[in-house]
């Protein structure tokens, strides 16, 4: 020990218990330990893979639930953004009232717009390949036109006029280029259940000339639903002057419980009654644990990365025996050896976790930047979005989360000292000097 380090000892011992919990000397020491020297490289080794570690931890931890929670955010808004709230079913009696049904459900308070809709499976068919499936949702132009999923991002050059005018349908950009369709061509629509005739069931088949592409943005919906007029799609389904659901939306999609029992007043009959949270519980839940089990998962890097910590910290504190027998001697308490060794661990996760927090945020900040640029770089899609309905890799941050995670990471840092730092504390001088 040189000069400057004895006489700080001397300083701090004199100073007693009201020197502070972490004193100039105790700092100093620590710092001095977490350099590197020729003869310490092994150590400093292990302490640099234990601050990797505890970074890629937090990043990953942070990146993934960011993507996990985008995942959900988007899919939820794309979900809910075509599909009610809310929806009201024919129990024992059709929907031949829907107009009038419509308007009440319309003004319950926190219901924005009920839809009346019929729907029904087909087979489109276009210019190039065999076809493919597609949902068909017959709804009324005016209603179509608050519904700014679909309205909003149609294609520049759309022929509404010929939508509300019944000559015309709507399909998504996914279809679109799956059956080599452009705006202005015809479209060739097969129901199953079509008209009744001597010799049996022919299936029905119309032609309908495409009004208008739009895009949502989510592939299975793009990809497969084809908007018709609502007196259209009754007279195609066989089921003039009734709907078979009429769906509604609300201010807030958490509402649901609030607003059924006056949706059910409100009807004035039986209805069976269906929120978003029953049709896509299966998915949500899915979700739900999925992203539980990535965090459990990925925990276990920042638990690696501790037992590193406690790893180096043993090492060093076995390499610094002469060095603790010295300063006890020279009046240095249990307690300050133990937070020197304290501090020397807890550097490690500190920093390494706030470098991890600042690599979370860079890479979750430039999310569809970097898959581009992996895409590009591979030659190959990643993130495919017929595989995974978006069209985007998404990622939001929740603050909630990010501290959870942070906590967590320097909880396990500190706890991941107290052993190694208290065997310091305990190591007999004379022992640790007996063959010096």
């Amino acid at each position: 020990m040189n000069d400057k380090v004895a006489g700080t000892v001397a300083d701090s011992s004199a100073k007693g218990p009201s020197a502070g919990a972490f004193s100039v000397f105790e700092r100093m020491v620590a710092w001095r330990y977490l350099r590197a020297r020729r003869k310490e490289t092994f150590i400093s080794v292990i302490a640099g893979f234990s601050f990797v570690g505890i970074m890629l931890g937090v990043a990953t931890l942070i990146i993934v639930m960011a993507v996990m929670n985008g995942f959900r955010t988007e899919l939820i808004s794309r979900i809910l953004g075509i599909n009610g709230h809310i929806i009201v079913q024919p129990f024992d009696s059709p929907l031949n009232d829907y107009p009038q049904l419509a308007e009440k459900f319309s003004a319950i308070p926190g219901v924005t717009m009920a839809l009346p809709l019929v729907e029904g499976q087909t087979l489109a068919q276009g210019r190039a390949g065999a076809g493919t499936g597609a949902l068909v949702r017959g709804i009324r132009a005016e209603d179509l036109s608050k519904l700014t999923a679909v309205s909003s991002t149609l294609k520049e050059g759309a022929d509404m006029v010929g939508f509300a005018a019944g000559q015309g349908v709507l399909i998504g950009s996914r279809m679109a280029f799956q059956l080599g369709l452009q705006q202005g061509d015809k479209i060739t629509l097969v129901a199953p259940e079509g008209d009744v005739t001597p010799m049996g069931v022919n299936p029905r088949v119309k032609s309908y000339n495409v009004s208008g592409i739009f895009e949502i943005g989510m592939s299975e919906y793009d990809g497969t639903i084809v908007y018709m007029p609502l007196e259209e799609a009754q007279l195609y389904f066989n089921v003039e002057g009734i709907v078979q659901s009429i769906e509604m939306f609300l201010t807030d999609p958490e509402l649901v419980d609030e607003v059924k029992p006056k949706i059910e007043e409100a009807a004035g009959r039986p209805v069976a009654i269906t929120d978003w949270r029953q049709r896509n519980q299966t998915f949500f839940s899915a979700l739900q644990v999925e992203r539980n089990v990535m965090f459990m998962i990925l925990t276990l890097i920042i638990i690696v990365a501790a037992l590193n910590i406690i790893s180096g910290l043993i090492m060093l504190v076995k390499d610094k025996g002469r060095d603790i027998a010295i300063l006890r001697t020279m009046g240095a308490s249990s307690a300050s050896i133990m937070r020197i060794f304290f501090m020397t661990g807890a550097a490690i996760g500190v920093v390494g976790t706030v470098a991890g927090v600042l690599l979370g945020v860079v890479v979750c900040l430039n999310i569809e930047s970097i898959r581009q640029f992996f895409s590009w770089m591979s030659g190959t899609v990643l993130f495919n979005p017929e595989l995974y309905f978006l069209s985007e890799l998404p990622a939001e941050m929740s603050v909630r989360e990010t501290m959870s995670v942070v906590a967590m990471a320097l909880s396990l840092s500190f706890l991941a000292t107290i052993f190694p730092a208290w065997r310091a504390s305990r190591l007999d001088p004379v022992q640790a000097l007996r063959y010096e």
